[in-house]
C-alpha cells in the first residue's frame, strides 16, 4: 500500500533549467547590445569556461556529493551554517566574474568590469524566472490528503529554500522537506532515502518516488528498494538504470498508484 509520494523539486516540478535557460538568454542579451555578439555562441562559452572553473576548485567533490551544479554556482550565496558551504561562499564571487569574463575572453572580448557586471546581472535574472511545470500544481492538489507528499531535493539549503521562497505556493503541500546538503549526503546515497521513510515513519513499500534523473532520484530509490517512477518529459535516453515506471506528464502518476494500491 503506498501511503507517501516523494518528489524531486528541481525539473520534476520546477522546470529549472528553463529558469537557467531564460537568465542565460537575458544576461547575454546585455553584452550582446554592447558587443554585437553571437548570443547562442557566448552562452555556450560561458557555460562550458564555468564547467570547467567548478571543476577545479576544492569544493568540487562535496558539490558532487550534495547534488549542486555549476549554473546553480553562478546565482546561489550558499550561506549555510558548513565549512564547506562557507568555502563555496567565499568562492563563488570570483567564479562568476571569472566564467562571464573568461566567456567574454573566448568571442576575443577582454573587459573584466564587464565580466564582473555580467556576474551580477546572472543571479538577478534567475531569481526573476521561477518556473513551475503547469502541471505541478494541479498534480499536487490531486494528492493532498489522500497521501502524505514529501520533497526530497539535493543541494544547498540556502539555494533549495530560495527556489521555494520564490515560488512560495508550493511549499504546503509538503509534509516534510528534505534537502541533502542540511542532511549531509545527496541522492543516490541510501542514506538520505531511509532517512525521508523514517521523517514519515514509514517502510520502504509504502512510498514511492518521483524525479528526473536516473543518477540520484531513480537509482537512490532503487538501492533503499522503493518503488520509483521516472519523469522523462524531454525524451532522454535511458542508461543501465531501471525505474518501475516511466511517465512523460505528472498526471500519469494517478493510474500508477491506483494500480499500486489495488495489489
Amino acid at each position: 500500500m503506498i501511503k507517501a509520494v516523494f518528489f524531486d523539486l528541481d525539473d520534476t516540478l520546477l522546470w529549472d533549467q528553463k529558469s537557467v535557460k531564460e537568465a542565460f538568454v537575458a544576461t547575454c542579451k546585455v553584452a550582446q547590445e554592447k558587443y554585437n555578439l553571437d548570443l547562442e555562441e557566448f552562452e555556450e562559452a560561458v557555460r562550458k569556461e564555468a564547467r570547467e572553473l567548478y571543476a577545479s576548485y576544492e569544493t568540487y567533490d562535496f558539490t558532487q556529493m550534495i547534488g549542486i551544479n555549476p549554473f546553480e554556482g553562478l546565482w546561489g550565496n550558499f550561506l549555510d551554517d558548513d565549512d564547506n558551504f562557507r568555502k563555496m561562499k567565499d568562492i563563488v564571487p570570483t567564479y562568476r566574474k571569472e566564467a562571464w569574463t573568461r566567456g567574454l575572453k573566448a568571442l576575443g572580448i577582454d573587459d573584466p568590469d564587464f565580466g564582473a557586471e555580467l556576474a551580477e546581472r546572472f543571479p538577478a535574472e534567475r531569481r526573476n524566472k521561477p518556473f513551475v511545470y503547469e502541471e505541478s500544481f494541479q498534480v499536487l492538489d490531486e494528492l493532498k490528503g489522500k497521501y502524505k507528499l514529501l520533497l526530497l531535493t539535493n543541494g544547498s539549503p540556502d539555494l533549495q529554500n530560495t527556489k521555494l521562497d520564490i515560488t512560495p505556493e508550493l511549499v504546503p503541500y509538503f509534509d516534510e522537506i528534505v534537502i541533502s546538503g542540511a542532511f549531509g549526503r545527496g541522492k543516490p546515497d541510501v542514506t538520505i532515502f531511509e532517512h525521508a521513510l523514517s521523517l514519515m515513519n514509514l517502510n520502504k513499500d509504502e512510498a514511492i518516488m518521483v524525479g528526473d534523473n536516473l543518477m540520484t532520484d531513480i537509482l537512490g530509490a532503487s538501492r533503499v528498494g522503493m518503488k520509483s517512477v521516472w519523469i522523462n518529459r524531454h525524451d532522454k535516453q535511458r542508461n543501465e538504470v531501471v525505474p518501475d515506471y516511466e511517465i512523460k506528464h505528472l498526471e500519469e502518476l494517478y493510474p500508477i498508484l491506483n494500480e499500486l494500491n489495488q495489489k
